[in-house]
């Protein structure tokens, strides 16, 4: 058991060294202390796991008890911590109802905890020498049952503000919190343990390899939580519109050939795709029309939404310039120049749009051009398809 009582004991001290810091980052901040108390409440669970195992005594059977309730917390902090990371809203009192699992599991144990100091004894020698169970049946469904739907439901909150942030923003890969998404995989897999091991009971699948598998995610949380910038949370359109212009941006809106017209010449001529942090507030306003307008316009006019509106512009930017012998310039920084912010972003665009890679595009348009010249003629050499 030494070995647990030392990666509990590290999961414990990592977790109080992040939640610290956590608390004090300027960043997203009311999201930040939400997370830091999440992971301060894990910490303290893994802190009595350790003193627990390292010397058991009567004094330590409360504690532990406790502990064991507050699992029902973890998914629920989850769901609250990405509820205000997206919505820039901070708790209410309203919020206390994604606490009713523990409170309801509380109070089931609130007898243990009134317990005097020599009934506490005496369960705790019962408990030592395994005849008694503490946890009824129903515990275990419940908290996994419990944990899954919140864990869930957080998942819809990040896949609902991908899609409002790609609805607003030409950076939205920078926006697309997919750490978060690492975050839930890890906390699916730690429960899936949990679930695998009250299903199947198997020797090497046990209690102490869950909780080291929350140590774990607590570092993993610590390296990918401190580095994250500042979400930035915007109303969408239709939050900021009244009723009746929805209604006038229709089909039939007879300002729909005028903005599509407008955006088409700003993109031809003044070439916006190429601001790294466009938004479509920014673009409406040059164009004179309204956003709800513009909007629609790019939804139903040149489909898909705002983001994929604007890297269509700038992955037709780039295949120009690398189809242009003359232009000499890195892959990379082509890309930066029509407006991407990350190789990765770029090379997965220019992919889904046209087919092939970037290096692969250049080499066929370099190729092609080569076979066209004079020089070239009686070559045998054929270009890529």
């Amino acid at each position: 058991m030494d070995h647990w009582v030392v990666i509990y004991a590290i999961g414990a001290a990592q977790a109080v060294m992040l939640a610290v810091a956590l608390a004090r980052r300027r960043a997203n901040p009311q999201a930040n202390r939400v997370l830091a108390g999440w992971i301060a409440v894990v910490g303290i669970d893994l802190a009595i796991k350790a003193m627990y195992l390292a010397e058991p005594t009567a004094g330590l059977f409360k504690p532990t008890r406790f502990v064991a309730l507050l699992p029902f917390m973890y998914a629920s902090l989850f769901y609250l911590y990405v509820r205000v990371l997206t919505t820039g809203r901070g708790l209410g009192l309203r919020d206390l109802v994604h606490f009713a699992g523990f409170a309801l599991v509380l109070a089931w144990a609130a007898p243990v905890f009134l317990l005097g100091r020599e009934e506490t004894e005496a369960a705790f020698a019962r408990w030592q020498a395994g005849e008694a169970h503490w946890l009824p049946p129903w515990f275990d469904p419940l908290l996994y049952g419990y944990a899954f739907s919140y864990i869930a439901a957080a998942l819809v909150r990040v896949h609902r503000y991908r899609r409002q942030v790609r609805a607003r923003r030409s950076d939205a890969d920078r926006q697309s919190l997919r750490w978060i998404t690492v975050v839930a995989i890890g906390q699916l897999v730690i429960w899936g343990i949990a679930t695998l091991q009250w299903l199947v009971r198997a020797p090497w699948l046990d209690y102490y390899l869950i909780y080291g598998a929350v140590a774990a995610w607590v570092c993993v949380i610590g390296y990918l939580s401190l580095g994250q910038p500042p979400v930035v949370v915007e109303l969408p359109p239709e939050a900021a519109t009244p009723v009746s212009d929805d209604r006038a941006a229709g089909d039939d809106d007879p300002r729909f050939d005028e903005v599509e017209s407008r955006l088409s010449r700003l993109m031809r001529e003044e070439q916006l795709y190429r601001e790294p942090a466009l938004t479509i507030g920014q673009l409406a306003k040059r164009s004179g029309y309204p956003e709800y307008l513009v909007s629609a316009v790019i939804n139903r006019r040149f489909g898909g939404n705002f983001w994929e509106y604007i890297n269509r512009q700038r992955i037709d930017a780039a295949a120009a310039r690398l189809t242009d012998p003359g232009d000499t310039r890195t892959i990379l920084d082509i890309a930066y120049a029509c407006g991407f912010t990350s190789k990765s972003t770029f090379n997965a665009a220019f992919k889904r749009q046209l087919g092939v890679t970037p290096s692969a595009w250049r080499r066929d348009r370099a190729d092609r051009s080569g076979a066209g010249s004079p020089a070239s003629e009686g070559s045998t050499r054929t270009p890529q398809g």
